[in-house]
């Protein structure tokens, strides 16, 4: 398969998540479970995350549906993730090959890019919305994200 299949078959994926994602959040179901040969995918709706969070506090997560654990509060505050707009995949460069648009440890300014997300093959522009020290990169040139996803942290 070609790379530019792989996007292509990646966005067509993007889309039908966003397609599925959208018709959860309209309905009152509380879980949507897909299963398609090998590939499964299970989406809940905020409150059913919530329930399930506030009924299963202090007992582990168990599946594919397991939350990750969240980052101390101290760490928290110090930091500032700026997110994803939208989903799609993102690139830390213009092109390959080309210099990234950031480096952890580089400063950045409101409005610099950062990434670009490819969606419905159009490239967008992610630019920062803080100013400070990139202190951490959290997704790979190339990676799908999903929209709202930490891109990059900065330390103010």
């Amino acid at each position: 398969m070609s790379a530019e299949e792989h996007q292509q078959e990646s966005a067509e994926l993007l889309a039908l998540i966003d397609r599925l994602e959208e018709l959860l959040l309209r309905s009152e179901l509380a879980e949507l479970e897909i299963e398609a040969g090998a590939t499964g995918l299970i989406l809940r709706s905020p409150a059913a995350l919530a329930a399930s969070t506030a009924a299963g506090a202090g007992a582990p997560a168990s599946g594919p549906a397991r939350a990750a654990a969240p980052e101390p509060p101290a760490e928290q505050s110090r930091t500032h993730a700026v997110l994803a707009p939208l989903t799609g995949l993102f690139y830390m460069a213009p092109s390959p090959g080309a210099e990234p648009y950031v480096r952890e440890g580089a400063e950045v300014h409101v409005g610099q890019v950062i990434g670009l997300i490819e969606a419905m093959k159009l490239f967008n522009e992610i630019k920062s919305d803080a100013a400070g020290r990139v202190v951490r990169i959290c997704v790979e040139t190339g990676a799908l994200v999903k929209a709202r996803q930490p891109l990059i942290e900065v330390e103010p």
